[in-house]
């Protein structure tokens, strides 16, 4: 833009599984904690109606929360204009900010069945507002439902994490036919920023024989990332405290962990910042 400011390209990311207890909250607190202590604006999204994101950064009470995602999301569907783009939004003390969730998400989405582009309802939200930051994360509900079909659909790239344990594994193949079918219908942009291997104990030959399956049955075609999350008490303990790994003990493994991982997301982010074209 000549003479003008220049507008930030912001990539949107969206952590998903549609299995539960893989890590999803976790990643998406840390990964967003250590993007922020790199110097970078970031948002976090809790698109989960459990708010799981919104109590791990210290929120207990968040039905209490009359501002959240909902309510953006019922402002694009009745066609209005976002009045403030920092309406809703908290500020957390990591730096961070959040759009939080609470339970009155799950009646929104069995409602937004209705409307044509039903699909589309986040990424317009998000459209408004993300000139405002370098990186927005949504953490996804553990479903392939509406929500989830929403964060996709207006995400540049989707994080996979996945327990180092067998079964997890099987629910893969139906998350990459979602994810084919939202970028031939909906996202041709979308991409597979990579699977993250959490809660690994790699002392078991249970654990090395996932990674090793994981990595022959998809590694051809998606990429797995270097850095493997171990399994440790510090991580469930820093989100029930409601605070980041690095705050709650910046030695643990899961910290020196979560800091590697932040550096892949990093690198991988200045390539798309740097092919992706100025908007005019």
């Amino acid at each position: 833009m000549k003479g003008g400011k220049k507008i930030k390209k912001c990539k949107v990311i969206a952590i998903a599984n549609q299995k539960g207890g893989v890590g999803k909250t976790t990643t998406t607190v840390n990964l967003g904690n250590g993007l922020a202590r790199n110097g970078k604006k970031v948002l976090l999204i809790d698109f989960d109606p459990q708010g799981d994101l919104t109590t791990s950064l210290g929120f207990k009470n968040q039905d209490n929360i009359e501002n959240t995602i909902k309510t953006r999301l019922e402002e694009v569907i009745q066609e209005e204009s976002v009045s403030s783009k920092k309406d809703g939004i908290l500020k957390c003390k990591e730096g961070l900010d959040l759009i939080p969730a609470n339970i009155e998400l799950e009646a929104l989405e069995m409602s937004m069945i209705k409307f044509i582009k039903k699909e589309s309802i986040l990424k317009e939200y998000v459209r408004q507002i993300k000139e405002n930051y370098d990186y927005i994360l949504i953490d996804c509900r553990p479903s392939l439902g509406l929500l989830t079909i929403n964060a996709l659909a207006c995400a540049d790239s989707v994080i996979i994490p996945v327990q180092a344990q067998y079964l997890p594994l099987k629910g893969m193949t139906q998350l990459l036919k979602t994810i084919d079918k939202v970028r031939l219908q909906i996202n041709p942009k979308l991409k597979i920023e990579g699977v993250l291997i959490t809660i690994a104990d790699m002392k078991t030959k249970l654990a090395q024989t996932t990674i090793e399956t994981l990595k022959n049955s998809y590694g051809c075609r998606i990429k797995i990332f270097n850095t493997v999350i171990p399994m440790g008490v510090k991580a469930a303990e820093s989100t029930l405290e409601g605070k980041d790994i690095y705050t709650y003990d910046k030695k643990s493994k899961p910290a020196l962990a979560y800091e590697n991982f932040t550096r892949e997301v990093l690198n991988s982010g200045e390539r798309f910042k740097s092919r992706t074209p100025e908007p005019r």
